[in-house]
């Protein structure tokens, strides 16, 4: 693999920072492409304030000046860019590429609609309205906290650590708290947290339901057979027109989605490599 360039671009007068990897030819990682990834504003080393706030339209907003960034480099053809989007970003890539005709392809894997999951729950139904008015209701606490109001407590996405788990932890979650909350993937920027505010900026978003606009470019959505999202996907791709595909992987969960990629990867390669290359 290339060693990557340290690079900043602008997503609303935010700074973002990334990592930029040159095409390596015959690499068997990336294929010969070229790759971008960077942090997300609020989150890691990109500025935004406050910090560990999610807001999806400036997520799909960083997409979009991401591909701007891409095209302004000599060494990058502005006709082959395509995106792939992990988790969250697995919603805010088709989400983007419904309007921003630069993007030649999408890929997800492991995708979630914050939305939904705001009004739906994580796993299947699992949560509902009344629930999200209690979210809805801190939102509000904490933005009024910005002018002398209650002070509303962060909120702690898993326990910070494996042992703090509680009897019963729904496996979905054990399976992310195993992932973000162990070595296997431990970041010290990585903070566990959010803003309750942020509730009230995915309640109302639906990342797919529009997904019919990406054709004629083609859409391919990752999901596992143990994967509790993996009903985002398949919503994601039946709202979606040709050509597209929802692939399932066997055996794996939603966070094994994030870094057993023998099969996905291989995937990724040839569904990128028909367009891009």
């Amino acid at each position: 693999m290339s060693s990557p360039q340290k690079v900043q671009f602008l997503a609303r007068n935010y700074k973002l920072a990334g990592l930029f990897y040159p095409p390596v030819a015959g690499s068997p990682d990336r294929a010969g492409f070229s790759c971008l990834t960077y942090d997300a504003a609020y989150q890691g080393e990109s500025e935004g304030e406050p910090r560990n706030l999610e807001d999806p339209y400036q997520r799909v907003e960083e997409i979009k000046c991401a591909v701007t960034y891409l095209v302004s480099r000599p060494d990058v053809d502005s006709e082959k860019i395509g995106v792939l989007g992990i988790c969250a970003s697995g919603g805010y890539a088709p989400f983007a590429a419904q309007t921003d005709l630069r993007i030649k392809a999408v890929a997800t894997s492991a995708a979630v609609c914050v939305g939904t999951m705001a009004r739906r729950g994580f796993e299947k139904d699992t949560s509902n309205l009344d629930i999200l008015k209690t979210q809805l209701e801190a939102a509000g606490k904490d933005r009024n906290s910005d002018v002398g109001g209650e002070k509303v407590p962060i909120v702690h996405m898993l326990p910070e650590k494996p042992e703090d788990a509680p009897e019963g932890m729904p496996e979905a979650f054990r399976d992310l708290m195993n992932y973000y909350r162990t070595p296997r993937a431990f970041h010290p920027r990585s903070t566990n947290t959010t803003l309750p505010r942020g509730w009230d900026l995915m309640a109302n978003f639906d990342a797919f339901a529009h997904n019919y606009m990406i054709s004629p470019r083609p859409l391919m959505m990752i999901t596992g057979t143990k994967a509790a999202t993996k009903w985002f996907s398949e919503d994601g791709v039946e709202k979606a027109k040709e050509p597209k595909e929802c692939y399932v992987v066997d055996g794996l969960t939603h966070a094994d989605l994030y870094d057993k990629v023998d099969e996905a990867g291989v995937k990724l390669v040839e569904f990128f490599g028909k367009i891009l290359v």
